[in-house]
């Protein structure tokens, strides 16, 4: 892994987050102190984009319970694109997202972590022109209302490729979440086109986020065996000053595997 292009940077200890697989929060939250966690990174999908006010203050009081834990959140709505070349589908997105950009904000949020093109096999259907320009007014919007939109690298699609993620970065003004196990296995790093940093070192300034296992095998989330798997791309993450690290897995044992792998990382520093 190339480092000659690493920015220098105090290392200041991240916050360490779980993602919120446990559905009772109260029990969420419970794990979270157990095992050392300081922060939450809070997954909304379609179904739980409230419908009325009365789910909406239900959603509300629910992160609540999370009070003395930082609380992130990541929006996983598959197939819901504002660039949709579909145009009443593009605005349904826009809608939805600005709906999930206020509940943030209400919940007291100040970042929050979008996709482009998830669940999708290609980026047919879509409009890079009407993507760029959505994109750059849902960050409008979202700042507004004080919340800071981050883009995450996926596995495939635009949003794989360093030389387009760079671009939608730039043109948005979008913040950045690095997932390090899509990018190590998307196609430009495996073929050797293009470094890993190569997603990040255009804009090191805009990376406030980070998700963190070794890489994703059939859309599953595989742990480091060891701390050498993933040992660069946490020096990585370091040199940036990324504190936001979200150990993406989502089933216990793997969790806590990764969790001693980035501990052994953490106490080496």
């Amino acid at each position: 892994m190339r480092t000659g292009g690493f920015i220098s940077n105090p290392m200041v200890s991240p916050v360490i987050a779980i993602c919120n697989f446990i559905s009772d929060t109260v029990t969420l939250k419970k794990t979270a102190i157990e095992y050392g966690f300081s922060g939450v990174d809070w997954t909304l999908k379609l179904g739980d984009i409230p419908g009325n006010q009365f789910e909406e203050s239900r959603l509300l009081s629910d992160i609540s319970r999370l009070d003395g834990l930082d609380v992130r959140y990541h929006c996983a709505f598959n197939g819901v694109d504002v660039g949709d070349e579909d145009e009443r589908k593009a605005d349904e997105a826009r809608e939805v997202y600005e709906k999930a950009c206020r509940i943030v904000s209400k919940a007291d949020g100040r970042f929050m972590t979008v996709h482009l093109g998830l669940g999708r096999k290609s980026p047919v259907g879509l409009s890079w022109e009407h993507t760029v320009s959505a994109l750059a007014d849902l960050v409008s919007y979202a700042k507004s209302l004080g919340v800071n939109l981050c883009l995450e690298n996926l596995a495939s699609g635009w949003s794989s490729r360093p030389q387009l993620f760079e671009k939608l970065i730039r043109k948005t003004g979008a913040g950045i979440t690095l997932d390090i196990g899509h990018a190590r296995v998307c196609r430009s790093v495996q073929c050797m086109q293009f470094d890993l940093e190569d997603f990040v070192l255009p804009h090191p300034e805009r990376v406030f986020n980070a998700h963190i296992y070794h890489e994703e095998i059939d859309d599953r989330h595989v742990p480091p065996g060891s701390l050498d798997d993933i040992r660069g791309r946490l020096d990585l993450l370091s040199s940036l000053g990324c504190t936001w690290w979200v150990l993406e897995l989502r089933e216990m044992a793997p969790l806590l595997e990764t969790l001693v792998v980035v501990r052994q990382y953490l106490e080496s520093q």
